[in-house]
This record gives C-alpha cells, sequence and structure tokens, in this order.
C-alpha cells in the first residue's frame, strides 16, 4: 500500500523532519528571491525583461532557476538599479570582497543598463 507524503513525513524521527522541513523552506525562500526583489523595487518582469532586452518568459524562467551564471544574476540584479557584490567569508580572515570577478577583457567593467538609466 502506497503512503502519502505526509504520512511518509510523520514516520520520521522528529529531528530528521524538522531538518528537511528546513531545507525545504531554505529552497522555496531561494526560490523567491530574486521575484521579492523585484516586486520589492515595483518592476515588473516585463519591465526587467525590457531593460534586459530579453522576453518576459525569460525572466520568470530566471527567477525560478536555482542555478544561476554570475554574469546572469549580476545583470538581473543591475536591470533592478542594484550592484551586485561577491563576499568570501572565511573563519580565520576579514570577508573578501572579490572586485574584479566582473570585469571585462579590456579590464573594465561589463555592466548592463539600469532600471531609471535608459
Amino acid at each position: 500500500m502506497a503512503r502519502t507524503l505526509d504520512e511518509a513525513l510523520a514516520a520520521l524521527p522528529e529531528e530528521k523532519r524538522r531538518e528537511l522541513e528546513k531545507r525545504g523552506q531554505e529552497r522555496l525562500d531561494e526560490y523567491r528571491t530574486l521575484q521579492d526583489l523585484r516586486k520589492a523595487r515595483d518592476l515588473t518582469q516585463e519591465k526587467v525583461a525590457e531593460i534586459l532586452g530579453v522576453n518576459q518568459e525569460n525572466v520568470s524562467r530566471m527567477e525560478r532557476r536555482s542555478d544561476l551564471l554570475l554574469s546572469t544574476l549580476r545583470d538581473y540584479i543591475t536591470a533592478m538599479g542594484g550592484d551586485l557584490e561577491i563576499i568570501a567569508r572565511f573563519p580565520d580572515r576579514k570577508p573578501a570582497v572579490l572586485t574584479s570577478i566582473f570585469a571585462s577583457e579590456d579590464g573594465g567593467e561589463d555592466k548592463p543598463k539600469r532600471a531609471g538609466n535608459r
């Protein structure tokens, strides 16, 4: 007899069930992050798509992905008027901001248009 997901979860030890619920919530939070940022900036998918030069469906897909290229994420954030910084944290050092990660081949920064700066 097949069990439902709720039945399978209920059969797990409490600690394992909490761990799975936490990981599931983290995934859900990650999934909504770009969409929440866009909405907080009062931007529609259509507007972000226009700034990026893509169609709205591509923006929708981008917001649902969990594995974006850094350049894609940077372009998305820049299109909303922000800047993306990558910070490496180590237990024995101060945080290190990776400043050249988005540099173009000519040494300058390769950035798309920003919201409002068209």
